[in-house]
């Protein structure tokens, strides 16, 4: 047992952690106990000693940012936030990975206040961090003045050593030494255990040396319970403002208890016994659950104060700000409160017929750069494909390269990272990031995909290159079931344009609707569909519409995407003239038209017309549902082809012949 000497107050603050963590997992009967326990010192140093935040304020622009990459270790965070005033109550830590609380098993960003981003597939919150640090550095750069350091501020993440084997965690840290960011601070909780057991089994190599490396700042810490040591690191980390650092802190998994350095104690309960034997190490009374030493409240109390006063402090520098730069701060005030500019969408210029054919990932290159004369915290960039994905924004340097105030960024050969950074800089706030890639290669970017689901942060995805019509590349780079994969998961929006027009109407969605979307554009060339007819810019944003007609009840739907478009409008032409009602419905996006209204859906896709055809040039599983019985679909259900994209398409049946045909059969004739 714990000897019963007097304890000082960051101590028996730092143990009153431990075992409300210990008895949330106890209560909840699942959860990781073993995180909390040796990782409790270093968290509670960095929070009580350097971080400036406001838990009663959790949105305060110049807060620093803090990420729990290994978000198993959720319980101590929630018991953080309980004791900082962030609105969680005690109740809230008794229901612990219940249904409906604030305590879900790993913290997500929009359940819980004070949570700055969800995580816990590890890697993620290593990268999103980057993220973070990129957009206060954007931010930063531009409207920093001499005297008026208004965006200053950290973002600190604490990383496991399953974050590390991550491979998307070299990525992030290779940009980040890259592009200096020395406002990153990351404490590495080097506790050598995983869940099969001695992280050596798998992981040897020397952290210190490959983040030196990668121009890093690195330190080491031989105990995790020193806290004089743990402060000094942080203090000396922050003085290094143009390196990234981490510093290595040798912890001990389930310190205190009786399964010490035990595998087993990363995600299982301790079991009641042990638990009792913890509180007794640590000198708490055993039978005592979720207690809280009257000490602990009082010594929280005082943190509140501090921090609250660090935020009115900041807000009376603003105003003084204001007055020296009113422009500016203006301009600030918009970017993180987000309002769109009201030019925006009068002036999205549509394209005329005669300025294609184009390729949407052309077109899109031109609306990005309409966007940024009017949307100012546009930055982003892609995995060294701009010249191909046409994202360059003209005029503008490389950020970092040039400045820090500049809105292209190159995140090299990295798309694990890359994605994640984005949402990162979007839940940052104040900026609209942006990145893109081949289609093909969306699946290095599935995990941030998701996560940017989850978060509904407002993340855009480009992806160019979308179907087996790229050709030469062959099956490597042609997507085939990469656009109904996609749209499986929850909560994306996908987006594929027919045209120049509709890609206007996309990125328009892209940028009101502050939620992850993704937009994917082609290589090949495409007509241009007239705007003035079909008010196809508007129609767009409604993700499915009526393009060509009959008189009276259709007798067959031909419902198509992107490039498969111009397809659909030249099999109605021939069915026309063989006396055939029919219907062309372009449906860019189907996750925005199924949450249109039943009526207006039943006005595009009538539920008694049971002929229809649906055209996309990728894998036809997803469609079925909407084809019935009584449809088809034209698609791709194998692998591609290396040869030039027109002939592709026609060797895969992309021809207005075969799909008349295809419709021919449908029909019945």
């Amino acid at each position: 047992m714990k000897s019963k000497k007097k304890t000082s107050i960051d101590q028996l603050s730092i143990d009153t952690l431990r075992l409300l963590s210990v008895d949330m997992v106890e209560k909840a009967k699942s959860g990781h106990p073993g995180m909390p326990l040796g990782a409790a010192p270093f968290v509670y140093t960095l929070w009580g000693k350097f971080l400036k935040h406001n838990p009663q304020s959790p949105r305060w622009y110049n807060r620093d940012r803090f990420i729990l990459s290994a978000g198993h270790g959720c319980a101590l965070l929630y018991s953080l936030l309980f004791l900082s005033g962030s609105g969680l109550t005690m109740d809230d830590l008794k229901a612990f990975r219940q249904w409906g609380s604030k305590t879900p098993g790993h913290p997500e960003y929009g359940v819980t206040a004070g949570i700055d981003a969800t995580t816990g597939p590890l890697g993620q919150g290593f990268a999103m961090g980057v993220g973070m640090a990129i957009a206060e550095r954007a931010m930063a750069g531009c409207f920093n003045k001499p005297g008026y350091n208004i965006i200053d501020h950290y973002t600190y993440v604490v990383v496991s050593d399953g974050d590390l084997m991550e491979g998307i965690a070299s990525e992030a840290a290779s940009l980040a030494g890259t592009l200096k960011l020395g406002k990153l601070i990351y404490l590495y909780d080097d506790n050598d255990i995983s869940i099969e057991g001695k992280s050596s089994l798998a992981f040897t190599e020397n952290v210190k040396e490959r983040f030196d490396s990668y121009g890093w700042n690195t330190q080491v810490i031989k105990d995790g319970n020193n806290t004089s040591a743990v402060e000094e690191a942080i203090t000396k980390a922050r003085e290094h403002r143009h390196r990234p650092s981490l510093i290595i802190i040798r912890t001990n998994i389930g310190y205190g208890s009786p399964k010490q350095g035990d595998p087993s104690v990363h995600g299982e309960p301790l079991g009641w016994d042990a638990a009792r034997k913890t509180k007794e190490f640590f000198g708490f009374d055993p039978d005592k659950s979720f207690y809280v030493p009257q000490e602990v409240t009082n010594n929280f109390e005082k943190m509140k104060k501090k921090w609250a006063t660090e935020e009115a402090a900041w807000n009376k520098f603003f105003e003084s700000y204001k007055k020296a730069y009113p422009k500016e701060a203006k301009l600030l005030e918009k970017y993180i409160v987000g309002h769109i500019n009201r030019n925006l969408k009068e002036n999205l210029l549509p394209f005329k017929i005669e300025d294609g054919p184009m390729a949407t990932r052309t077109a899109s290159g031109k609306v990005m750069n309409q966007i940024e004369l009017y949307m100012t915290e546009f930055i982003g960039g892609s995995a060294d494909l701009a010249p191909s994905t046409k994202t360059m924004l003209n005029g503008h340097g490389s950020f970092g390269i040039a400045g820090m105030c500049e809105r292209n960024l190159h995140f090299g050969v990295r798309e694990h990272a890359m994605g994640a950074i984005v949402n990162g800089m979007a839940l940052h706030k104040g900026l609209i990031p942006y990145s893109a890639t081949f289609l093909s290669f969306s699946d290095y970017m599935r995990p941030a995909l998701r996560l940017a689901a989850i978060m509904q942060t407002h993340s855009i995805f480009i992806f160019t290159h979308d179907s087996i019509g790229l050709g030469e590349d062959g099956p490597t780079h042609q997507p085939v079931e990469h656009l109904s994969s996609l749209r499986l998961i929850p909560d994306l929006t996908i987006i594929r344009p027919a045209d120049a027009n509709e890609t206007v109407g996309a990125w328009y969605y892209a940028i009101v609707t502050k939620k992850p979307i993704v937009l994917v554009f082609t290589r090949q060339d495409l007509p241009i569909i007239d705007e003035k007819k079909y008010n196809v810019i508007e129609n767009t944003q409604k993700g499915g519409y009526t393009l060509n007609d009959c008189t009276g009840k259709p007798e067959i739907l031909l419902i198509a995407t992107g490039s498969e478009v111009q397809l659909a409008m030249g099999v109605h032409e021939k069915l026309l003239a063989r006396g055939i009602k029919a219907r062309v419905v372009s449906m860019p996006s189907y996750e925005i038209f199924m949450a249109q209204p039943a009526q207006y859906r039943e006005s595009i896709i009538p539920a008694n017309v049971k002929k229809r055809l649906i055209i996309e040039a990728g894998s036809t599983p997803f469609w079925r549902g909407l084809a019935g019985d009584s449809g088809d679909v034209v698609g791709v259900d194998t692998f591609g082809a290396s040869a030039p994209g027109k002939i592709v398409m026609e060797k895969y049946g992309f021809t207005v012949d075969n799909v008349l045909a295809k419709a021919m059969v449908v029909l019945g004739r």
